[in-house]
Order: structure tokens, then sequence, then C-alpha cells
């Protein structure tokens, strides 16, 4: 259970509290405590010693494998559970295409460490069923290139740059269409400006008082 307060942290968190004369601390459990905050650490702290916790809830992972802790990690998508679709084996993919790294659970012979999911890398070798993927990983405060072999259900085409090439046709063709013209056309990528100054007119616009609707309880 998580976030359940164990015998030990409370007897310290009850000990750290002011002791005073006639402190049940210092001398038997007594009925007549005026202080609130201890009668209550005290009645909790009895009750666990009693249901004999053991404070299993906040001990460390002893578990440090390559897929420890990744049960949500690998986990498949809604719908996407079952064989591996025909379609993943039909994609094609050349040396410098950028790839993204997402593991597939349903395939685990060339799996990557779970340190590389959901990073994107270069294709630098490609084999009958597998690819190489340079990734650069942060060590420090310097980059390291690592080479990783994965097959190609853990990799899918990046969508990183396919913005930038959307601008660079659209940017393409207004050049063309301003050339044909004549004109001169700037494209350059412009921040949203703000609004233009303007009056708004009362006359046909009655101005109206906003006020919060009445609380209603239906039974």
């Amino acid at each position: 259970m998580a976030g359940v307060v164990c015998a030990p942290q409370l007897y310290s968190s009850i000990s750290s509290h002011r002791r005073y004369p006639g402190h049940p601390l210092d001398t038997t459990l007594n009925t007549d405590i005026d202080d609130a905050d201890t009668v209550s650490l005290l009645k909790t702290f009895f009750l666990l010693v009693a249901t004999n916790n053991n404070c299993a809830a906040f001990k460390m992972p002893h578990s440090f494998g390559y897929r420890a802790r990744t049960r949500d990690m690998f986990k498949r998508g809604f719908k996407e559970h079952g064989p591996i679709k025909l379609s993943t084996y039909l994609i094609n993919y050349r040396v410098g295409d950028i790839v993204d790294i997402k593991a597939n659970a349903a395939q685990q012979k060339g799996m990557p460490h779970k340190y590389y999911h959901g990073r994107t890398g270069i294709v630098y070798n490609v084999t009958q069923h597998a690819v190489g993927v340079i990734v650069y990983k942060v060590v420090g405060n310097r980059y390291i290139e690592k080479r990783v072999n994965l097959r190609t259900e853990h990799i899918r085409h990046s969508k990183c740059r396919q913005e930038f090439l959307d601008r660079v046709k659209r940017n393409h063709d207004a050049h063309v269409a301003a050339k044909e013209k004549g004109e001169r056309v700037s494209l350059k990528r412009v921040h949203v400006l703000p609004r233009e100054a303007h009056t708004v007119s009362v006359a046909e616009n009655a101005p109206q008082t906003m006020v919060p609707v009445p609380y209603e309880t239906t039974i």
C-alpha cells in the first residue's frame, strides 16, 4: 500500500513531538490528554503495531535488469494487441532515414534497451531483418554516439521533419506564383500579431452584465 505510514517512522515523529510533564510518552497513556495531535498519533501508532506493519511499501526496488520497470513503457497501445501486422515488414528503410525507436513487446528479438525507447536516430546500416541506428546519448557534459541494432518491428519513420518539408513546398509554390505575377513576396515566418485597434459600437449592441448562474439543487 503506497503512502502508508509505517510504525518506526510514526514513532520517530511522535518522539520528536514536544514533551511536557505528564506527556503520554513519558508515563503511561492518560485519558485526559488535551493535545489532539498527540492522541491521534498515538492511536495510529498502536493500531499499526497491533496489525504488525512491516513497512514493505517503502522498500527500494531490488530488480535492476534490462527490462526493469518497463511494464507501462513497453505496453501495447489501445487496440494494438495481438500479432504484428504484416505491413510492418513491407516498409523500406534506407541509409540516412530518420527513425523513431519504439519497442514492440510482441517481438522480443532485437529489442532496444529501455533508455533508447522513444529516441530518434539516423539509419546507418540496413540488413535483411534489422537496421543500425545512430543515437546520441548524453553522458555527463558530452554527447556519445551510440550505434544500436534493432529489428524493424521496433522502429518507424519519424515525422519530426514533416512540418519543415511542408513549409519548403509551400514556400516554393508561393515563390513561383509571385514570380509569374511579377511581385515580391516575403516567405519568412511571422509570429501572430496582436489584434488591430477597433471601436465597438453600442448602437445595436446593448451592454450586458455578466452574473454567475445561481446554484440549484434538484433532488
